[in-house]
């Protein structure tokens, strides 16, 4: 676990701001209104500090998810388990020796944005894709969510890859 753990409620925060933003009738609002076949009075009377809760913790979830990623030394540290947790053995010691001389290897805030991007096009967008091809959506629903997951998976990649610090 990072020793500032913290900017995973930071990273949290991404999708809601990017939203925001994205989301409105001036940027791609409109255009995600058209493709749900949304009228304005269709979207009032929803329990918006339900929604927005709930998606800020599952932003989080993402977040822990999306470590494992864009972090590559996390797959060191997992690939050692549970030996890597005893105190003074030969596993955690070969552990430090490689963090010592690869921990901060590709830990840019461009690399994270790279597979964060990665992320989004290999795992989101399929999804995205799969279920909206089943509901009988078109292909500007699925690209209009799928960009957003773009920026946002780039941006949660980019912060957590330049900023996570382990002890």
């Amino acid at each position: 676990m990072p020793t500032n753990f913290y900017m995973y409620f930071v990273a949290g925060l991404i999708p809601m701001l990017v939203g925001f933003v994205y989301y409105n009738p001036n940027v791609m609002g409109k255009a995600w209104m058209k493709a749900n076949g949304f009228a304005e009075k269709d979207l009032e009377g929803a329990n918006m500090p339900l929604i927005f809760g709930l998606s800020y913790v599952f932003s989080v979830l993402l977040s822990f998810f999306l470590t494992s990623m864009v972090i590559h030394q996390t797959s060191v540290f997992s690939m050692m388990m549970p030996d890597v947790l005893e105190a003074g053995s030969a596993t955690q010691q070969q552990f430090n020796e490689l963090m010592e001389q690869y921990g901060t290897k590709d830990r840019t805030f461009w690399h994270g944005a790279i597979h964060g991007l990665f992320t989004a096009i290999f795992f989101v967008l399929p999804i995205i894709a799969i279920n909206a091809l089943f509901e009988r959506r078109g292909w500007s629903y699925i690209l209009i969510h799928a960009v957003y997951w773009m920026i946002c998976l780039a941006l949660i990649g980019g912060l957590l890859c330049a900023t996570l610090q382990y002890a």
